[in-house]
């Protein structure tokens, strides 16, 4: 593994595109929430200059994957095959983390998302999800351990999905923790039909405490034909979810297959159609599933064609950036950049612009540091930080 170190101030110019989010088609149902449609950007030039320049604060990282803050103002920094590191500010120096549980660095799978807890200055605990070897093939698990110094201790499994598959993708997962409870996103699994059988835990959001028992009010408790864990289902490879600031809105980004990522609020017990009914395509061309509307499932709040390959999530609602309050920030894989989603008082979004699409970066995760700054993980490479000028 080559070693980490700081650059130099590198300081590259961003440019964005905007582009008026048009409305489709309406379908039928007075409940449905109307879709936003994102406009071809492949076609259009790189925009105007930007005053945010970006700074590239490490190099030479091995798949990252997730990211959290510490209270104290380090980074904890996930990589796929399977390194745990906890990065001080200012210098960027890293220092791997002992006792990071074994993983199934395979395919879209390995060591994926890291999360704080919130009273962590109290109880010390962080999460972990990612994908491990069981018999019948591969899954994705979450644990959580006490991090002390740069070890983890007290190590727990909470939750292995099930059941496993020997195909290699769609694992998810990205972790949320709100009030007490712990949200995971487990993709399909490559087994699409999955995501509408409440006896798996494939195409779902779960729904924990933050300890790993079942809560009450989760909307299948004491159903024979469903498992307690699922809040949600109807996905396909959810990677990024967040919590609306201000609300207990839970929103979470999807892959679609061709065409057709998406993003929705979570309502618990609601089926979210996957693969029933898509905006997406199979690769190559073809239609899947009975169309993009029926009965009993929901809407996306927002679907992309072609596909931006929606990684993590972040909100911004503080001043740093000016004109950024109130902003939904989306990580792309695909279209290798960063959307930023103006949103009205309700959460409608309006406006997007798009960030980075002229450095070719594959954006896997994004976060808000303690500093007011958005920072950003571009896959296989590197952590970067916008700064405004």
């Amino acid at each position: 593994m080559r070693p980490h170190s700081l650059l130099p101030a590198l300081s590259v110019a961003v440019f964005i595109l905007l582009s008026v989010v048009a409305c489709a088609q309406p379908g039928p149902g007075p409940a449905r929430v109307e879709p936003l449609l994102e406009n071809a950007a492949s076609a259009t030039g790189p925009g105007e200059e930007t005053g945010i320049r970006v700074r590239t604060l490490l190099e030479w990282l091995q798949e990252p994957w997730g990211m959290d803050f510490l209270p104290d103002g380090r980074l904890l920094l996930t990589e796929k095959p399977g390194t745990l590191k906890v990065v001080t500010p200012e210098t960027w120096r890293t220092t791997d983390v002992s006792g990071v549980p074994a993983v199934a660095d395979e395919g879209q799978g390995g060591l994926m998302d890291v999360l704080v807890h919130p009273d962590f200055e109290r109880n010390h605990w962080v999460y972990l999800s990612y994908a491990v070897a069981v018999e019948g093939g591969f899954t994705t698990r979450v644990s959580r351990a006490r991090l002390r110094g740069t070890a983890l201790e007290d190590f727990e499994v909470l939750f292995t999905a099930r059941p496993a598959y020997a195909e290699r993708r769609h694992f998810g997962s990205r972790l949320l923790l709100d009030r007490g409870l712990l949200y995971i996103t487990v993709g399909d699994r490559g087994n699409r039909e999955k995501a509408q059988s409440l006896l798996t835990h494939n195409g779902k959001v779960l729904r924990l405490t933050e300890d790993g028992r079942i809560p009450d009010d989760n909307p299948f408790v004491g159903r024979d034909d469903a498992l307690p864990e699922i809040y949600s289902y109807g996905h396909r490879n959810p990677q990024g979810m967040a919590r609306r600031p201000g609300t207990r809105e839970i929103w979470v980004t999807e892959h679609g297959p061709q065409g057709g990522d998406e993003i929705n609020i979570i309502k618990p017990g609601a089926n979210y159609g996957w693969p029933v009914i898509t905006y997406g395509e199979e690769y190559g061309g073809g239609a899947i599933g009975e169309g993009v509307h029926k009965d009993g499932m929901e809407q996306p709040l927002i679907y992309y064609v072609p596909s931006l390959g929606t990684g993590g999530i972040a909100f911004y609602d503080l001043n740093t950036y000016p004109g950024w309050n109130a902003s939904l920030l989306v990580s792309g894989l695909r279209l290798a950049r960063i959307n930023r989603l103006e949103l009205d008082a309700s959460g409608k979004p309006g406006k997007e612009t798009r960030l980075l699409g002229n450095l070719g970066m594959r954006v896997r995760d994004i976060q808000v540091g303690p500093d007011g700054l958005v920072y950003a993980l571009a896959d296989r490479s590197r952590l970067i930080r916008l700064e405004p000028r």
